[in-house]
C-alpha cells in the first residue's frame, strides 16, 4: 500500500503546478507505483487473487489514462512515458 507521505512525494515530483493533484501525469505516476508494489506483493503471495484483481484494475485504469493522453496530447504522453519508464 502506498503511504500518504510517499504519495505526497510523487505528487510533488510530477505535478504541473502548485495545487495539481489530479493531472494525468500525477495519476499515472501514482498508479505505476501502486502497480509495482502489487507486482512485488504477488511474487511473494502468488495465490492472492484479490490482489491480482486489483492489479488488473490499476493496469486498465493507467492504460485508459495513457490512451486519452495519446489521442489528445502526444507530447505530454511521451513525457509521461519517459518519466515513469514505461514502454510505448
Amino acid at each position: 500500500m502506498l503511504t500518504h507521505v510517499a504519495k505526497k512525494k510523487l505528487i510533488g515530483k510530477h505535478q504541473t503546478h502548485g495545487k495539481d493533484t489530479g493531472s494525468p501525469h500525477v495519476q499515472v505516476a501514482i498508479l505505476s507505483t501502486e502497480i509495482d508494489l502489487l507486482v512485488e506483493h504477488l511474487q511473494g503471495h502468488p495465490k492472492d487473487e484479490s490482489a491480482r484483481r486489483g492489479l488488473l484494475g490499476k493496469v486498465a485504469q493507467r492504460r485508459k489514462i495513457l490512451n486519452h493522453l495519446k489521442m489528445h496530447d502526444t507530447r505530454s504522453y511521451d513525457t509521461v512515458l519517459e518519466s515513469n519508464k514505461l514502454k510505448k
